[in-house]
């Protein structure tokens, strides 16, 4: 998977035990859905999964990893198109120019590779989910040769180490089962969404905006050689796209929104303690499922805001506030006490999570 900010790697067996405390839950809804992290292993434990999120590359992961059906694709096809594709000579076009030469997102010599593969992507792709997965496997292999500490707002000052690498596709880790991918704005999909099971909730909760933060994954995806602006050559559209959830005034009145047109029977709601919304204000928009419950996790924050802040001159300026917040899971709705009890029991002696990360340990004593 790609880096990302605000990604649920490490609480994601966290997330999945206390849906499994929830009862019979059979129909899931991740509505930001970002990386797709959380709804893969929502999918992995035979549920049938609804993703969805704004952005295109965002939408890409959802084809690939929520909606196609591992035993329902011609593997061995895509195999052989990944291989064509990786056989192509370099071509630098409009991504090595903005991307690794105007600015150094990817080294130049994976940006005229990219250049040469992308719009084979869309020759040689028989249908839109085998399309999606040839793009998810050249959307993980840019990542993995990437020169930033995980965002899209600026570039390492010097080549990152991984950037001199080769590009190399592989093969997404398809999931048996099935789902549906949709991309849009999630207030005005849940007044048309059917009913779930458990709605899982994890808005954007501060002013950092990811169509800003990931624009050279949007531009990949859609292709659209977009007029940029600035040394990180960001989107023009990128002055213009913002959602209510990274606006102060309106975060509140945007999940309150979301919320009162919901039709789940239990909703899990992430958020952290650096957002514009209250944990008192999530409890009470959450009061009408009945029980409410509050996990609080601790977590380190990203590595960006550990680094700290430096000049142009790579000079370090500044303080960092804070290395650690509090990243709150709420459940709301029938058994919600019960499962959040059951995960602070589990807790007492954290397992190793995927990846040798510890997995998240409860910070504050049960409400």
């Amino acid at each position: 998977m790609i880096k990302y900010i605000g990604s649920k790697r490490t609480l994601v067996p966290l997330i999945v035990q206390l849906v499994g405390g929830l009862g019979q839950v059979r129909t899931v809804a991740d509505l930001f859905t970002g990386t797709t992290r959380v709804a893969q292993a929502f999918k992995g434990q035979g549920l049938h999964v609804v993703s969805n999120d704004m952005a295109s590359y965002a939408h890409v992961l959802g084809q690939a990893y929520i909606e196609a059906d591992a035993r329902e694709l011609d593997l061995p096809r895509i195999e052989r198109q990944l291989g064509e594709l990786a056989a192509l000579p370099p071509s630098p076009g409009y991504f090595t120019e903005t991307f690794c030469e105007r600015s150094r997102f990817i080294h130049p010599l994976n940006g005229a590779r990219i250049d040469a593969m992308r719009p084979a992507i869309d020759a040689l792709a028989h249908n839109e989910l085998e399309r999606a997965v040839l793009l998810t496997s050249l959307l993980e292999a840019a990542d993995r040769v990437d020169s930033t500490t995980g965002l899209q707002m600026a570039y390492l000052k010097q080549w990152a180490p991984r950037a001199h690498k080769p590009l190399e596709l592989r093969m997404p880790a398809l999931l048996a089962g099935c789902g549906r991918a949709l991309q849009g704005d999630a207030n005005a999909l849940v007044r048309t969404l059917e009913h779930v099971d458990v709605a899982y909730l994890d808005p954007p909760y501060n002013q950092h905006s990811y169509h800003s933060n990931y624009h050279v994954w949007e531009t990949l995806v859609r292709w659209d050689a977009p007029e940029v602006y600035g040394i990180a050559c960001k989107r023009l559209d990128c002055r213009t796209t913002k959602s209510r959830y990274n606006s102060r005034p309106r975060a509140a009145a945007a999940l309150a929104d979301l919320l009162a047109n919901l039709d789940a029977r239990t909703v899990v709601v992430s958020f952290s303690d650096e957002g514009f919304v209250h944990r008192d204000e999530i409890t009470a928009m959450l009061e009408p499922w009945g029980e409410v419950a509050v996990l609080p996790v601790g977590s380190r924050r990203y590595i960006g805001a550990r680094i700290g802040i430096h000049d142009p001159a790579g000079r370090k300026v500044g303080r960092v506030s804070h290395v650690r917040n509090t990243e709150y899971l709420f459940v709301a709705g029938v058994g919600a006490q019960d499962a959040v009890h059951s995960c602070r029991s589990g807790l007492a002696a954290p397992p190793r999570a995927r990846g040798g990360d510890r997995a998240p340990v409860v910070t504050a004593p049960p409400d």
